[in-house]
């Protein structure tokens, strides 16, 4: 099922937003692969496409989006098994995610196999770095490293929308695994509290796997990362 949303910031509701987006889950793991678009130049760039490959195609057709990038949150098959197919076949470049996730792109042929899901390891146009920005049409995103999940972790920020796409960082309800190779549980709820938790409590994010959720309701009572579990 595809999900669709409008960010519209502080806009009022008979303003078009600039950023438009809809969530496709892929592959067996039902991975959150976002389309995003910028309204005023209809350019737009996936998120995190780890696989199903037609349906992303068709999606961006369907809402007349041109593509002319894909971004990467983090290293793992299903959010990026796919990716370097379908930069080959759009003939677009990759911006991320972080170098300390070189690895795990390196090894998704390997999880393809294992998982059932078609992988190409890819080398991106650009690695990401904490403080770099991404274009996507006119929208500039903003690309903050948040470690722990993975090493090389990034997110991406739309102040203007008040939205953040935060890979498996955090979840409504829950956070990120820790326990895959160079996970590290201290380093996610440090990305978490010290660099999420600033974006404000009113920004809605897509996380790597089931519903958005917003800041402001993690923080009131996700077990894990909510004020009163911290300050436990």
């Amino acid at each position: 099922m595809v999900r669709r949303f409008d960010h519209v910031g502080g806009m009022s509701s008979t303003d078009t937003p600039p950023l438009k987006a809809v969530i496709i889950p892929v592959t067996a793991f039902q991975q959150n692969c976002t389309l995003l678009w910028c309204t005023k130049t209809m350019r737009g760039a996936f998120v995190d496409a780890g696989g199903d490959l037609d349906r992303l195609k068709a999606a961006a057709a369907q809402h007349g989006v041109t593509i002319e990038k894909l971004l990467v949150t983090h290293g793992h098959i299903d959010h990026c098994g796919g990716t370097g197919i379908l930069a080959e076949q759009l003939g677009v470049p990759i911006e991320g995610p972080h170098p300390d996730d070189r690895f795990w792109i390196a090894r998704l042929g390997d999880d393809g196999r294992a998982y059932g899901i078609e992988g190409r390891p890819f080398e991106p146009d650009r690695w990401l770095y904490d403080g770099d920005q991404v274009t996507v049409g006119d929208l500039v995103l903003d690309v903050i490293h948040c470690p722990g999940h993975t090493p090389g972790h990034v997110i991406f920020h739309h102040a203007p929308s008040k939205l953040a796409l935060v890979g498996d960082v955090l979840f409504q309800g829950s956070i990120g695994r820790t326990d895959f190779p160079r996970g590290n549980h201290e380093d996610l709820i440090a990305s978490i509290t010290k660099k999420l938790w600033p974006l404000g409590g009113e920004t809605a994010f897509v996380p790597g796997h089931g519903p958005m959720s917003t800041f402001a309701h993690e923080r009131a009572g996700n077990p894990f990362v909510g004020d009163r579990a911290v300050a436990g």
